[in-house]
């Protein structure tokens, strides 16, 4: 094992090169040295080394180095096992050179050319302006420029898919928000890309809180209220939205307050505010830009916001936590992705750039335009964040029975 350390380091300087032979030889030997040690490499756990999925175009240089050692990569390692111990250095070690040393090489010196940030959404919406105020940005810190391509289709799942594809070099990236990273994958079983497997997140950019709403109108001024309307008029009691991120959290509010009530599906989100002015909807949980015409001219009553502090834009209307509702607090985000496999070095890089951006003072008002608010973390923070968030809104889809799309 020593001689397999030193060989690694010393030659390459490369510690994923290190870790995998120690794995390679760790489970040769628990296997009791009765396998070929090509298969130990063929199926070690990958999962905790970097660059993954470049390993297996790597495989293929081992067969050649064990022809040219004159080792059968198909019997078992017997004998003199100190020879059988550097044969194994050697042949990973040559192996591995051929090609990590190549991905390596280049994730130092990027970013050679310009890189892309694709957004799912339509041009002109929140989504799109956020990668766009993002992309400036960070182009000045890497030195190369950062273009925005817009790939629509499917309420997103057409960009993420794409870049779900891509080459894993870190020039092309994901603006991903919370309805395609996470209730996509929730309600769509057939998906054809996997939040957490195909995708290495990179840091969140931005987080925003929802508004419950109700036509200013009604006698309800306060969520209690609001309760006791429902259950008072159960035949009138109505949610609506436009899509499954607005979906859910009514679900979460009428499993919290033990009510009833019907969700309504709107096109848009325009539509939803329309809908709550004429009267045909009673509540919703809608983004804060969209009720600011509504709440500013009187025609909209703001019950509370989601967020786990008083919203900026809404310093008077208070938290869901704050009126004893904890389970309601809910913040929505975007995060920026790169496909999985992206090396190591790219994604420190990018996630630095990212949290550089992010933390510029002017970022908060130019964020607050489309009303939302600046976040900072790093690659294992967003990681969490998204696993919790599907596991947290996977549980609402049973309880509620949301089905799935076909």
């Amino acid at each position: 094992m020593i001689y397999m350390r030193g060989i690694c380091c010393s030659w390459l300087n490369c510690w994923a090169v290190e870790q995998l032979c120690i794995s390679v030889f760790e489970s040769w030997k628990s296997a009791g040295s009765s396998i070929s040690w090509i298969a130990c490499i063929q199926n070690i756990d990958l999962t905790n080394v970097a660059l993954r999925p470049r390993f297996n175009k790597i495989f293929a240089n081992v067969q050649g180095v064990v022809h040219l050692l004159k080792i059968a990569p198909t019997s078992a390692i017997t004998g003199d096992k100190n020879l059988n111990r550097q044969r194994l250095a050697i042949s990973v070690a040559l192996a591995l050179s051929f090609g990590l040393f190549a991905v390596l090489a280049q994730a130092q010196n990027w970013p050679e050319k310009p890189i892309r940030i694709v957004v799912g959404q339509a041009a002109g919406g929140g989504m799109d302006t956020l990668a766009r105020l993002i992309g400036t940005r960070l182009a000045d810190g890497l030195k190369q420029p950062v273009i925005v391509e817009n790939k629509v289709g499917a309420g997103g799942i057409i960009g993420t898919d794409f870049v779900a594809k891509a080459p894993a070099d870190g020039y092309t990236i994901l603006m991903g928000p919370i309805g395609n990273m996470v209730f996509a994958p929730i309600l769509t079983p057939k998906l054809r890309y996997d939040a957490q497997k195909d995708f290495v997140p990179l840091a969140l950019v931005a987080t925003f809180p929802l508004v419950l709403l109700v036509n200013s109108k009604l006698p309800i001024t306060t969520v209690a209220e609001l309760v006791a309307y429902v259950k008072a008029h159960p035949g009138k009691a109505n949610y609506g939205g436009s899509g499954p991120a607005f979906q859910f959290a009514s679900e979460q509010f009428k499993i919290r307050t033990q009510t009833t009530g019907e969700f309504i599906q709107y096109k848009s989100m325009s539509e939803t505010i329309t809908a709550l002015i004429s009267g045909d909807l009673l509540t919703a949980f809608v983004d804060p830009g969209p009720a600011a015409l509504g709440l500013a001219d009187g025609r909209l009553r703001a019950l509370a916001v989601t967020s786990p502090t008083p919203f900026a834009a809404l310093p008077n209307v208070p938290t869901m936590n704050s009126i004893g509702m904890p389970e309601l607090e809910i913040q929505y985000w975007a995060g920026l992705f790169a496909p999985a496999g992206t090396p190591g070095p790219v994604v420190k890089r990018l996630e630095a750039e990212i949290n550089r951006v992010t933390s510029m003072p002017d970022m908060v008002q130019r964020m607050a335009t489309i009303h939302v608010q600046p976040a900072s973390g790093n690659s294992q923070n967003l990681t969490r964040l998204l696993s919790d968030d599907l596991a947290r809104w996977r549980q609402v889809a049973r309880i509620a029975k949301i089905q799935p799309n076909e």
